[in-house]
């Protein structure tokens, strides 16, 4: 299961988009460069977003970043909120992210899918048997997500689905 709760449009996009769409824009940009207030919203709209699952047997895993840094400033934070306003567990500690990577959106080179071992340490032994539910901020290809989910999978996780900020919107 694969769900977006926003539309993203891209900068050469936006001329066209309503305020309402640029306002998202704008928290979900917020959000990538780890500002509070917006990583508070993200998580306050994922947060909404599960109210009717019980997530108390659901661990949360967000998809690792291009460096450990934005790693960390972007999920961190946002993982902790979640995890206490839903009740699940929080799986940020037993995912690493070491190594630098190209940003797929910037380069069109997609190095999570082809190389995830190089970038991304699992913790497998507290993954073996646990529902995961994995978390993005932007869809685009969904390429960076499937080698996410398949390295979780091949750790031995029970992926229960993809949840994401927004879906880059393809047309004009």
């Amino acid at each position: 299961m694969n769900y977006a709760l926003y539309q993203y449009i891209p900068k050469r996009m936006q001329r066209n988009a309503s305020f309402e769409e640029l306002d998202v824009c704008r928290k979900i940009l917020g959000f990538k460069d780890g500002r509070n207030v917006y990583t508070r919203w993200a998580a306050l709209s994922m947060a909404r977003a599960l109210h009717d699952v019980d997530m108390s047997d659901i661990c949360i895993v967000c998809i690792p970043a291009s460096t450990r840094y934005s790693h960390v400033r972007r999920w961190k934070r946002f993982s902790h909120l979640l995890c206490s306003m839903t009740a699940a567990q929080n799986g940020f500690d037993h995912i690493q992210v070491f190594g630098n990577r190209k940003r797929a959106h910037v380069t069109h080179e997609h190095e999570l899918r082809t190389n995830i071992k190089h970038y991304v340490g699992i913790d497998e032994e507290y993954f073996i048997g646990r529902k995961v539910l994995v978390i993005d901020d932007i869809f685009t290809t969904g390429q960076s997500s499937a080698a996410f989910v398949d390295a979780m999978q091949r750790h031995g996780a029970i992926v229960v689905g993809t949840l994401f900020m927004a879906k880059t919107r393809r047309k004009r």
